[in-house]
């Protein structure tokens, strides 16, 4: 059997030996698709460089750390459209400290966010362990027991489940 060689793209240079990558180079070395980076650009959070002959987009290569950034924000929760209110906010700014200062805002908000929803996914995890301790202990119930595992009394169940099991009281 034949090994498949990798293909690379190669980079297209222009008159002053700028390198540049085609949309198609620029998505396989993010991970993203064309339709993704074609998205970015028409939400102005990403800018070719220049445009070939053919009207190709064409981007320098800083435009992978510019993708990778929009990729880190919205695995932080970001929306594209949070990231462009982000970018306009910042580029509004009048002088570095103002930019800065918006910036630092904007993520301390989002730890605190974030901070809240870790604790938020504590809580749940520890009422899955409850009721997963408490569904152990189900394996004994036998064919001719109706299913009233949110009240059950045996097996050492005191009749109160866990809030995920209790929600399956019949009504």
């Amino acid at each position: 059997m034949e090994s498949q060689e990798k293909i690379t793209l190669p980079l297209v240079k222009d008159d002053e030996d700028h390198a540049y990558l085609k949309v198609g180079e620029l998505a396989r070395r993010t991970g993203k698709t064309v339709r993704a980076i074609h998205l970015h650009e028409e939400m102005g959070l990403l800018k070719p460089a220049a445009r070939s002959a053919g009207g190709f987009r064409l981007y320098r290569e800083e435009a992978i750390k510019r993708v990778e950034w929009i990729s880190k924000l919205q695995e932080m929760g970001f929306t594209l459209h949070e990231i462009q209110s982000f970018l306009r906010s910042y580029e509004e700014s009048r002088s570095a400290p103002e930019a800065m200062t918006r910036v630092r805002d904007i993520f301390e908000a989002k730890l605190q966010e974030t901070q809240a929803y870790i604790v938020r996914m504590g809580q749940l995890v520890g009422d899955l362990r409850a009721s997963l301790g408490y569904l152990e202990s189900c394996h004994h119930c036998g064919v001719h027991h109706l299913p009233e595992c949110a009240g059950c009394e045996r097996f050492g169940h005191d009749g109160t489940a866990p809030i995920l099991v209790a929600g399956l009281r019949r009504n």
